[in-house]
């Protein structure tokens, strides 16, 4: 099902994106830029720069250079799946029905090592090619949980103990499929994306596909690219900035009370904005002085909301959609935490 239908009247051709593929150069110099700080970063130290800016530099820097390449391999893959996957392919191999059609689309991220950061350029590959945003929410929520990748290293760090891998796979579906359902429910899911890229989906939906796909594709890049990783840096540096204001001390202080730790590892995971692909390990340091509800809660809520993630959303959804977002997943993994504290 499509969510723009195909115009009657004569098909439009491909919008060109408004902005060039110096967008590219222009991220790459900044990203050289960062690894040279990096990299200098010690020796600047020494000659007087504040612990609090040596630690901020550090921390933003980490989190755009562990994300980067998550990023470029989500624009790759919506690229692939908008311009070079022929027409109705995918559209064949799904069911019909709505439900059914969302839980298998959520099952389609165990095809793709994308963290969440990732998944936010394949979700919009999606919805250009005529999937509904129901359908590409759903996605979006279940993919950064059931790549391989995520579970490989969850059941590396924790095992089968304190049902914390088991709950991870089966919480991160059944939570997309309800964010898909509730999206489906709105009257015009199509209003709770920015105006700009409704418009560029329908002109995209139907438009004659470009002779020249090598070239559609680096045109594709570049727009993406240049919407993508101001976003990227934006999330890193709120990250940062949010990590070097709050203690991690104070946070670790509450890890044997049954609720104030889950809320403790929710708030701790929004904000150090870890990529999904490691975040198990990260959260393996806090397992000897958290209950399992709370790990599990951390492991949840962590590749859906945090600060980089939610300026990465705010490149194709509108403020509603995110505080929608916001709420119903808060809401199920305090639910999830809280159960497991009392119950395991």
């Amino acid at each position: 099902m499509l969510a723009y239908p195909v115009p009657v009247t004569s098909a439009p051709t491909r919008p060109a994106p408004t902005r060039t593929l110096t967008g590219p150069g222009l991220v790459l110099g900044a990203v050289v830029v960062l690894l040279g700080v990096r990299v200098v970063s010690p020796s600047v130290g020494t000659a007087g720069l504040p612990d609090v800016v040596q630690d901020f530099l550090t921390l933003a820097i980490s989190v755009v250079v562990e994300s980067l390449p998550f990023v470029v391999l989500g624009i790759v893959l919506s690229i692939v799946v908008e311009v070079w996957v022929p027409a109705g392919v995918l559209e064949r191999i799904l069911p019909e029905r709505p439900l059914p059609r969302r839980a298998v689309i959520s099952l389609i991220g165990m095809l793709f090592p994308v963290c969440e950061c990732g998944n936010v350029p394949l979700a919009r590959g999606l919805m250009m090619r005529g999937f509904t945003p129901a359908e590409a929410v759903t996605f979006l929520v279940a993919a950064p949980i059931l790549n391989p990748l995520v579970i490989i290293s969850t059941a590396q760090a924790f095992g089968w103990s304190g049902w914390i891998l088991v709950v991870r796979i089966v919480g991160g579906f059944v939570l997309a499929n309800l964010v898909g359902w509730i999206v489906a429910a709105h009257r015009r899911p199509a209003e709770l994306l920015l105006p700009a890229f409704e418009a560029r989906c329908r002109a995209a939906v139907g438009a004659p596909r470009s002779r020249n796909r090598w070239r559609e594709s680096a045109s594709q890049f570049g727009g993406e690219t240049a919407t993508m990783m101001p976003a990227l840096f934006v999330g890193a540096g709120l990250a940062a900035a949010i990590q070097v204001a709050v203690p991690r001390s104070t946070l670790v202080a509450v890890g044997a009370n049954p609720v104030l730790s889950v809320a403790a590892m929710m708030l701790l995971a929004m904000t150090i904005s870890l990529c999904s692909n490691v975040d198990a390990f990260f959260a393996l340091s806090f397992a000897s002085t958290f209950l399992p509800g709370s790990i599990t809660a951390f492991l949840l809520i962590g590749p859906i909301i945090d600060v980089k993630m939610i300026a990465l959303l705010r490149t194709t959804f509108r403020a509603r959609f995110l505080v929608l977002l916001a709420v119903v997943c808060v809401l199920f993994t305090a639910a999830v935490g809280l159960v497991m504290n009392v119950l395991v």
